[in-house]
């Protein structure tokens, strides 16, 4: 098995689409008593450390979600391992392949803290039961855990217990403020959040905690980085943490509480969240009706994509009516699929078909508003047909009028943050040139 010990040992092992990690892989779920297992689960023994991280990895990318007795007797070893990294990646493997029961039995006989905080963690719901727990963090998570699922009667006193174990919980666990942050939004407490955020900023010893919590709340509820700046600011004092820098840095993805609050920010030394900004292209070129029906003279019937449709269709729609295969076009790019052209053609099909055409045109449209990837498009294109699109205003108030954050997927938080922020701003945006159109 040299292979497996080299794999192992550079690495290899553990790198994503690696064939060495492949081949693993294949081998251990193909057969969990063959060569390879055994072998791996040897390793878990092995005098360097990088090699235990690695091994215990695998197995547990290799259980393939169902319980695997002899990885769980692995871990168990490691749980008392000189390395807190193999530690925390033991107790995942024994909760995982073990089972919960195998890992409350560990809990209840170990006393380090970093390897009970870590089996308490991956746990979750089969720890509500320890809230008289000696370490803070676990009596921390237990609380949590209960509070996820408890009645409004049972909040203020779960809320009063996670405060008082709240710093010490930190010293072994990570991301207390987060977590607590992701229980509380999923009770829909948000006003909640605000009051908890103030309290836990008001102490030197808590504040790191707090900022941890006001970032998630950002992360959650439109209306928090407006209510949440003021007091984030106030707390900076004459320095300020990673956690508070983080928490501000977040904050000022939103437009609302940078024009609100923008002076009060001025002086903090924090960095602002990058705004993106869309590539400007090349410019537009100017088409007449001619230039125009000579670029869909070139173009088959049934194109996917036109650049410059909205300038090509609109001189062409100037001039006059479309052609029998020039609609047919225009037809084939408004209705075959969803997209960013779909978005730019739809307001163009209907100065071609007319009033007629405008419910198909907005079911076409409105579906698509709180898309992260195309909803931007689909209010500019209503935007474009100004007081045509009004029956979609209930359609873009309701996604401006949301108190939670649109879900959207990014790498990471801020991301989605941002690309919520995006879908707001194009929607208002939209709701107001609708509005001024009607108005005219």
């Amino acid at each position: 098995m040299k292979w497996l010990d080299e794999a192992v040992s550079a690495g290899h092992a553990t790198t994503a689409a690696h064939p060495a990690r492949i081949a693993v892989l294949d081998a251990i779920r193909a057969d969990r008593t063959g060569p390879v297992s055994v072998r791996l689960l040897e390793l878990s023994r092995a005098d360097d450390t990088f090699v235990r991280r690695e091994v215990l990895d695998l197995l547990s990318s290799a259980r393939a979600g169902r319980p695997w007795p002899d990885a769980a007797e692995a871990a168990l070893a490691r749980l008392t391992d000189p390395d807190d990294e193999v530690r925390r990646r033991a107790a995942y493997l024994v909760v995982h392949a073990g089972g919960s029961d195998v890992a409350l039995r560990a809990l209840g006989e170990l006393t380090e803290p970093v390897v009970r905080t870590a089996l308490a963690e991956w746990l979750r719901g089969s720890l509500a039961h320890l809230h008289d727990d000696s370490l803070a963090s676990v009596r921390f998570l237990a609380r949590l855990e209960t509070l996820s699922v408890a009645p409004a009667r049972q909040w203020l006193r779960l809320d009063r217990a996670l405060l008082a174990d709240a710093r010490e919980a930190a010293c072994h666990l990570d991301g207390v403020g987060w977590r607590w942050g992701r229980v509380l939004y999923r009770l829909g407490r948000e006003r909640h959040v605000y009051a908890l955020v103030a309290r836990l900023l008001g102490d030197p010893a808590t504040r790191d905690i707090g900022a941890g919590l006001a970032r998630e709340a950002c992360h959650d509820w439109r209306a928090a980085p407006v209510e949440l700046l003021p007091l984030l600011v106030r707390h900076c004092g004459q320095g300020i943490s990673s956690a508070l820098a983080k928490a501000l840095t977040t904050a000022s993805i939103s437009e609302a509480a940078m024009h609100t609050h923008g002076a009060l920010v001025a002086e903090v030394p924090f960095t602002p969240y990058p705004k993106a900004r869309r590539p400007s292209g090349s410019p537009t070129p100017s088409y007449d009706s001619a230039t125009a029906a000579a670029v869909l003279d070139a173009k088959p019937v049934g194109t996917g994509r036109l650049h410059q449709a909205p300038e090509i269709f609109g001189a062409l729609l100037d001039a006059g009516p479309l052609t029998f295969r020039q609609a047919a076009q225009l037809y084939n790019l408004t209705f075959k699929r969803p997209g960013r052209m779909q978005a730019a053609c739809a307001p163009l099909w209907l100065r071609h078909a007319g009033p007629i055409a405008l419910p198909r045109v907005l079911a076409l449209m409105t579906p698509h508003l709180g898309d992260y990837a195309i909803g931007e498009y689909y209010s500019e294109g209503l935007a474009r047909m100004g007081r045509h699109a009004m029956p979609a205003l209930p359609s873009l108030t309701a996604l401006i009028d949301r108190r939670t954050r649109l879900p959207v997927n990014d790498s990471t938080r801020d991301g989605e943050t941002m690309l919520d922020e995006r879908l707001l701003a194009a929607a208002i945006n939209a709701r107001r040139a609708i509005l001024a159109d009607a108005a005219s």
